[in-house]
C-alpha cells in the first residue's frame, strides 16, 4: 500500500511522523512524502528519510500549493492497491496499516474507516487523548460492508488520514485546491459513492494540535479561514442531500449544532469585522431552512444562540 504524506514547514513533527511509518507491524508499506514549499528543514528531512529508505519518495513543490494540490499530485503516482493518507505533523499507531489493510483484504469493501485522537502539548511533550464521541459513534462497534444509509453516523468521522481506501475507487476523485478543510467534501462523497465501507473502532492515528495554534483547524477567527470552513460544512450537507442520505444529513446537523456552531459564535461576538458575523448569521439560516433540521437534536442551551 501507498501512503501519502504531505507536509509544510513542519520540520519539529515529520521525524516523528516517518517514525510512525517504520513502528507499522505490517512492513509492506510505501510513502511519497510531498514536501509543499516548506521554508524550514522539512525538506531536507524528507530528503533524508527517502535516502535511507527505498521505500519513501519525496515530490517537492517550490511554492506552496495548499493540501488538496499535495494529495492529488501524489494520488497520481500511487501504483498499489491499497492507499492512505497521514499529515506530515501526526502519527500512526503501530497496528494501524496492518489492521486497516487486513480488514479491506478480508471484506472487499471500497474503503475503512478507522478511530483517531487528538494529540496535545502537555509540558514538553504531546500526549494522545481519548476517543471522542463523535469520534466513537462513527467507528464503534466494528462494522463491515456497511453504507451511509446503513450507518449515517459515519459522516462524523471526515478527516481524509482516518482511512484507507482501493485505489481503484479514487478514480475521478480528487481534493478541492486552493482551500482550507480540503477533505470533508471528499469525505462525504467517499460514504456516498462506495459500494460499502467498513469501520474499526481502533485508533489508528494520533492527531497533533500544535501547541503554536499555526494548523489550519486553529485559525478559524480568520474570516477567510471562516469562509472555507463553511464552505466545507456546506458542501458536505449537500453531498448527502443529493445522495438521499436523509438520516446521515440529520446525523451531521446534530454534530454542527453542537460541535461546530458554538464556537463560531463565540468569535463572531467578539470579531472586529462584522463580516465574520454576517457570514456566520447566513450558515445558521441556511441550517434551519434545510428539511432535515426538524429532525436534528440541537442541544437545548443553543436554542437562544440559534435564533440569534
Amino acid at each position: 500500500m501507498t501512503m501519502i504524506v504531505p507536509g509544510r514547514d513542519i520540520a519539529p513533527f515529520a521525524p516523528a511522523a516517518i517514525a510512525s511509518l517504520h513502528a507499522q507491524t505490517e512492513p509492506r508499506w510505501r510513502a511519497i512524502l510531498v514536501d509543499d514549499g516548506s521554508t524550514d528543514a522539512t525538506g531536507s528531512i524528507f530528503a533524508e528519510a527517502a535516502a535511507a529508505d527505498p521505500r519513501l519518495t519525496v515530490i517537492r513543490h517550490e511554492a506552496s500549493r495548499g493540501l488538496g494540490a499535495a494529495r492529488n499530485v501524489a494520488l497520481e503516482r500511487v501504483d498499489t492497491p491499497y492507499l492512505g493518507f497521514l499529515d506530515g505533523d501526526d502519527e500512526l499507531t503501530p497496528t494501524a496499516l496492518a489492521r486497516l489493510t487486513g480488514t479491506l483484504a478480508e471484506t472487499g469493501s471500497d474503503f475503512v474507516a478507522g478511530a483517531y485522537v487528538r494529540s496535545r502539548p502537555h509540558h514538553d511533550a504531546y500526549v494522545a487523548g481519548r476517543v471522542q464521541p463523535w469520534v466513537a459513534a462513527a467507528t464503534d462497534p466494528e462494522r463491515q460492508r456497511t453504507t451511509i444509509m446503513q450507518h449515517p453516523n459515519a459522516s462524523a468521522n471526515i478527516v481524509a488520514w482516518s482511512k484507507v481506501s482501493r485505489t481503484d475507487f479514487w478514480a475521478g476523485l480528487r481534493f478541492p485546491e486552493g482551500v482550507a478543510y480540503e477533505d470533508q467534501i471528499v469525505a462525504q462523497l467517499m460514504y456516498a459513492r462506495a459500494r460499502t465501507f467498513d469501520v474499526i473502532p481502533d485508533v489508528v492515528v494520533e492527531w497533533r494540535i500544535r501547541a503554536d495554534g499555526t494548523s489550519i483547524t486553529q485559525g478559524k477567527a480568520q474570516l477567510p479561514v471562516l469562509r472555507d470552513y463553511l464552505a466545507a460544512l456546506r458542501g458536505g450537507i449537500r453531498v448527502l442531500r443529493d445522495a438521499g442520505a436523509a438520516a446521515a444529513v440529520t446525523a451531521r446537523l446534530d454534530l454542527i449544532i453542537a460541535m461546530d456552531v458554538p464556537p463560531l459564535l463565540e468569535i463572531a461576538v467578539s470579531h472586529d469585522d462584522p463580516a465574520y458575523a454576517a457570514e456566520v448569521d447566513a450558515f445558521l439560516d441556511e441550517i434551519r431552512a434545510l428539511p432535515e433540521y426538524a429532525d436534528a437534536a440541537p442541544d437545548p442551551t443553543l436554542a437562544a444562540a440559534l435564533a440569534w
